[in-house]
């Protein structure tokens, strides 16, 4: 940023900060001490937000859950009871894994009480201060040290840092699970991202994610494959936006991430293989690949990572297809988790990109289902090393049958890649895709050939 742009925009902000009408809500009027736990913050808010904290009860921040059709049965579907190839599941491991959870004392997914709305945390997305966050293994809990009278008084609007704090770091770690999503998009440049750099447009999460009665919009393939709250680049872009006929013609069949999204995973590494069956092995955990990530942990197994990722490309409708807790596996295929639904003759399909996370994970050799195991804390196999008792607790806490035999099985997850969009000038050419170096598959997208060779080959709507 040139010292003229840097200058203008300190003294907007100055401007911005010293104007009532445009600056949040002052609450130092309204919020209280003494603060002795974080629901007397919760208590404090509903006594103005009655109504705020019913819409907010509804939504899936909230119940980690989601009523959605999937494989044509209508399912009660979410973070909650979903799996995937990470740490596998929630069930078991809540107390773990509610640091991202909008609420206070889960403990278990499955009896914790969604009606009560004093274990709301609002602070999770409304902090300005920068300085509240979550305590590991404490089920949703902030530290004990946590100003929280200071935080509650300072309130906002939501940011980028309130939503990443969970959805940056998601799958233990930053930059591990998405792709597209880590710290670097707090503050990004523009060559990463046009839309959230400060010297792009600066947008908010918020911004296109819009909100309305606590219902975000937008739906993770992972836990959400059959979510209707969609939205795309058409909300604030012509669908004929190229000077180009050429391109615009392009729009029917492939989405806008396709072309101007190249590369994920541009700044920092994300994990892209994590097999299970490697761990309990004594080895050296010094072992880190070249960006510093470590290759083997005993208790996790063998990971990978990459950087500057070329997607890859399916057809996609909007909808997708998952693996329901329960469901019969072939141990001798690469199970599916999560995926795109759409084909070349679907003329509701485009082409878009995705990551597509591989691994190994622990399943049941009779029953031929994925376990849920439970990994975090008594009984859990990062502490007892025991796959064994591990299963039979996971499995407990999910309600599945376990027969007592186990095996680990090569899973696939996809995750749509939506972020990093780059600068025009960097957004693919016509010879990225077509030609014998292009980085299309089209007979796997189900074309003859490059349809650029043979225009008889082309979708037409």
């Amino acid at each position: 940023m040139n010292k003229f742009k840097f200058t203008l925009a300190l003294l907007t902000l100055t401007v911005f900060m010293a104007t009532p009408a445009l600056a949040n809500h002052n609450h130092k009027d309204s919020i209280k001490g003494p603060i002795n736990e974080p629901q007397d913050v919760t208590r404090q808010c509903l006594k103005c937000h009655q109504d705020e904290a019913k819409d907010f009860m509804k939504t899936s921040h909230w119940r980690w859950s989601l009523e959605q059709k999937v494989d044509g049965k209508t399912v009660d579907r979410g973070k909650k009871n979903s799996l995937n190839n990470y740490c596998t599941s929630v069930a078991g491991n809540e107390q773990f894994c509610s640091k991202c959870h909008a609420g206070y004392g889960m403990t278990d997914a499955d009896t914790y009480d969604y009606s009560n709305p004093e274990n709301i945390d609002c602070l999770a997305c409304h902090d300005s201060t920068n300085s509240y966050t979550k305590e590991l293994n404490k089920a949703g809990y902030p530290p004990e040290s946590t100003n929280l009278l200071l935080i509650a008084q300072n309130v906002a609007k939501p940011n980028r840092d309130n939503c990443g704090i969970c959805h940056f770091f998601g799958g233990g770690g930053d930059a591990v699970k998405h792709g597209d999503l880590d710290s670097s998009m707090s503050y990004p440049e523009k060559d990463l991202d046009v839309h959230m750099a400060i010297e792009g447009n600066d947008l908010q999460c918020t911004d296109c994610h819009k909100t309305e009665s606590h219902l975000i919009a937008g739906n993770s393939l992972g836990v959400s494959p059959g979510g209707k709250s969609h939205f795309d680049c058409t909300e604030c872009h012509s669908e004929k936006v190229h000077s180009e006929s050429r391109l615009n013609a392009h729009i029917d069949t492939v989405a806008c991430q396709t072309c101007h999204i190249p590369k994920f995973a541009r700044e920092k590494a994300t994990k892209v293989w994590w097999d299970w069956s490697k761990a309990g092995e004594e080895r050296q955990f010094d072992e880190k690949d070249e960006y510093g990530h470590h290759t083997y942990v005993k208790k996790k197994g063998e990971m990978k990572y990459a950087k500057n990722v070329v997607p890859e490309y399916l057809w996609y409708n909007g909808m997708g297809g998952a693996y329901l807790r329960g469901d019969k596996i072939d141990p001798d295929k690469v199970v599916q988790i999560t995926w795109p639904i759409g084909d070349r003759k679907d003329s509701k399909a485009k082409i878009y990109p995705f990551k597509v996370m591989r691994g190994k994970q622990i399943y049941d050799t009779e029953y031929k289902n994925l376990i849920t195991a439970k990994v975090a804390n008594e009984g859990g196999y990062w502490v007892d090393f025991d796959w064994d008792k591990a299963a039979r607790l996971g499995s407990e806490a999910s309600g599945l049958p376990y027969s007592g035999k186990y095996d680990f099985v090569e899973t696939e997850m996809f995750w749509r890649i939506n972020h990093m969009v780059a600068p025009k000038d960097k957004a693919l050419g016509c010879l990225d895709c077509h030609g014998d170096k292009g980085r299309m598959d089209w007979k796997a997208l189900g074309y003859k050939g490059d349809p650029m060779t043979n225009t008889k080959w082309a979708r037409t709507n």
